[in-house]
């Protein structure tokens, strides 16, 4: 049973946050302002409201700048809050329905193809700089083995994705807890298909979509195929298992082996 303890910490917190929302707001319509004025403006003291500031300045969508107001003459400066590029981002805003209209355009004048050029494109720069992340986690490790998933969803969380990587059963999974163009991907599914494609580049081998946020999942969901065998390489979007090379023996039976089954057998010299 749910304890009654906890309903007070809940409404509490759902106080803050629309409290924290409301700060937000009066400073987009109003631009910056200081901790008393902001007070004015929604009714609570001033030390309550700077605790709010500071839990928006620490979540990065606030910041404080000393500026001089010109009426205050020569005084001291006031200390006005600002919102920053991710406090702005909280908000409603139209990029969505902007790509929409120029992916329907473009679908008009190019159809399908040229849809999934674009999307390609737009996502160029984001595996490039993600492959350079997974390379660097790669020689970081200095030839142990990497996972390259985890690996991936530590860029992919930098680039706004919230991603994580587990391992399950016959292979891993990667999941995306936030898509930056869901509403846009549910009309033009070019853009999961592409996404998916970089992936499977990222982790070197063939992926599988099992679940996305534009159709109406609480995650996207991609299956990586696996395990690896000892001493494989990924190359490419390809597996490529070690194999033994003639005139070597095998490795001897107490040496680590895969559970995967393989067909691979010891060769003998000729």
């Amino acid at each position: 049973m749910e304890s009654v303890a906890a309903h007070p910490r809940s409404s509490a917190t759902a106080d803050d946050g629309r409290t924290r929302d409301r700060v937000g707001a009066l400073l987009l319509e109003h631009g910056p302002q200081t901790a008393t004025e902001l007070a004015t403006r929604l009714g609570i003291s001033p030390a309550a409201v700077r605790r709010h500031l500071d839990s928006l300045v620490t979540a990065g969508r606030l910041e404080e700048r000393l500026t001089r107001d010109a009426h205050r003459g020569r005084g001291r400066p006031a200390r006005r809050f600002h919102l920053t590029d991710a406090g702005r981002s909280a908000f409603p805003h139209a990029y969505d329905d902007l790509a929409l209209t120029a992916l329907r355009y473009v679908a008009a004048s190019g159809g399908p193809d040229a849809v999934r050029a674009v999307a390609e494109q737009q996502l160029s720069g984001l595996e490039a700089r993600a492959s350079s992340a997974v390379e660097s986690a790669v020689r970081a490790a200095d030839g142990a083995p990497v996972d390259r998933a985890q690996a991936l969803a530590v860029a992919l969380t930098a680039e706004g994705y919230a991603a994580t990587a587990s391992a399950i059963s016959g292979g891993g999974q990667l999941c995306q807890h936030h898509c930056p163009v869901a509403h846009v991907a549910a009309e033009f599914p070019q853009l999961c298909e592409a996404e998916t494609a970089v992936i499977g580049r990222l982790v070197g081998t063939h992926v599988q979509r099992l679940a996305t946020i534009a159709h109406g999942d609480g995650i996207c969901t991609t299956h990586i195929p696996g395990p690896l065998q000892p001493g494989s390489q990924r190359a490419g979007n390809r597996t490529a298992p070690a194999r033994p090379v003639p005139g070597e023996r095998a490795a001897p039976a107490s040496a680590p082996t895969s559970t995967t089954p393989t067909n691979h057998r010891e060769r003998t010299p000729a």
